[in-house]
């Protein structure tokens, strides 16, 4: 039986009140999953009108778009401690309750200032659902962590995908940029019913195997560093395609509509895959392959972008789909490198609290040498050269392994 192998063996749920039907604990995954990124594109679609409402500079607007991986770098490290002190489910539900709440003030205020603090509390509540999504996977389906950590990792890439198709017919509808955003704050709200029942039945890890395993332990773990500049990296990547690929169709010669075309072809690729590589992640022990190839097909499609952007543009944006799958494969192993829920959750919040403070660097850099050189071969280059410290980074947690068993022994 291989380490992977043990890991999705059944094992006791934890210790608290009675234990949730499942069926319900998975609704819960799947509209928590749901709500984790349709308030950043929504606003990504909206933001020239948003812009033109409150008179946003372009700095102001580049702070805006930043937002999200800070606050999920920040508040992501303090998701552990909130969760071993309220509970998971707890946890989960407050995580939602944040998003509504800023969506909600975010598309009704005309305060500046207000906008900026709603958003910083959706984001916040984002943070906190990206760390516990794996935590709760591990708590409820050890049976199953690939299984249906692919399953949310596609719903989250169709949350993504969402707003790019119907913020504007919304808006349009409605004659105002509020709606687009709106809509997505009821969405949250609704996703909070499954939550309301399950905080009835809040669960208590069982640490008597390994004990308490922290987010500041995890700074000794060569595994749990590897996990984080993978995500990282390949993260700078993602942010950089999101918020600069149509532009750069645009600037090869493709209308704006191509370019957003293509933009959705990217973003609509990594909602199959996620469902149909699970049971390779799950059943293959040494993953060198599948680094190889997130780390490489990246890597080929800024290549492509730099050396023939409107020659074959619907291929670069294949590549970058399938390079894009990394983030899913992440999350797929934060679940399978860790012995216990409590070491799921330390190794989520480290994993992606390092790798978001590594991914705001992806956009920043790109749109820093773009204004610097006046043209996009340098950053090209430079998100390509991406891909060889991501791949060095995969190799180090390629094989298996836990990362509770590369801490040091506390004796």
């Amino acid at each position: 039986m291989t380490a992977d192998t043990r890991a999705l063996s059944p094992a006791p749920v934890g210790r608290g009140s009675r234990p949730a039907p499942r069926w319900l604990t998975l609704v819960g995954i799947v509209v928590l999953a749901l709500n984790l990124r349709p308030s950043i594109t929504s606003l990504g679609v909206s933001l020239g009108q948003v812009g033109d409402s409150f008179d946003f500079s372009g700095s102001v607007a580049g702070v805006l778009t930043t937002l999200p991986v800070l606050c999920f770098a920040v508040v992501g490290l303090a998701t552990q401690t909130i969760g071993n002190r309220i509970g998971v489910h707890r946890t989960a539900t407050l995580s939602l309750v944040a998003t509504t709440f800023g969506l909600l003030v975010r598309g009704l205020t005309d305060s500046t200032a207000v906008f900026f603090t709603a958003s910083v509390l959706s984001m916040s509540g984002i943070a906190i659902a990206n760390v516990t999504l794996p935590h709760l996977v591990k708590l409820h389906f050890p049976d199953r962590i690939a299984a249906v950590a692919g399953l949310y990792s596609a719903l989250l890439m169709t949350g993504a995908l969402l707003p790019s198709l119907t913020s504007v017919p919304i808006d349009q509808a409605a004659d105002s940029w509020r709606a687009g955003l709106l809509v997505w704050a009821m969405v949250a709200g609704l996703s909070l019913l499954p939550w309301l029942a399950l905080t009835r039945h809040e669960v208590t890890a069982d640490l008597s195997t390994h004990g308490r395993i922290s987010v500041r332990m995890l700074t000794r773990s060569r595994l749990a560093w590897c996990l984080a500049l993978f995500c990282g990296l390949q993260s700078a990547m993602a942010y950089a395609q999101f918020g600069w690929l149509t532009q750069i169709y645009v600037d090869a010669g493709l209308t704006r509509a191509e370019g957003s075309l293509l933009l959705g072809l990217l973003t609509a690729i990594g909602i199959p895959l996620p469902l149909l590589l699970p049971w390779l992640f799950a059943r293959v022990p040494d993953h060198r392959v599948f680094v190889t190839v997130f780390s490489g097909t990246g890597a080929a499609g800024f290549v492509g972008l730099w050396l023939a952007p409107a020659t074959t543009p619907w291929l670069w944006a294949v590549l970058m789909g399938v390079g894009g799958c990394a983030f899913p494969y992440v999350l797929t192993m934060i679940g399978l490198r860790a012995h216990t829920p409590d070491g799921v959750a330390a190794l989520s919040a480290f994993t992606q609290s390092v790798g978001y403070l590594v991914a705001a660097i992806g956009p920043l850099l790109a749109g820093l040498l773009y204004e610097l050189t006046g043209g996009w071969d340098v950053p090209l280059v430079i998100l390509a050269l991406l891909g060889g410290p991501m791949l060095i980074a995969g190799l180090g947690f390629a094989r298996e392994q836990y990362v509770e068993d590369t801490l040091p022994v506390r004796g």
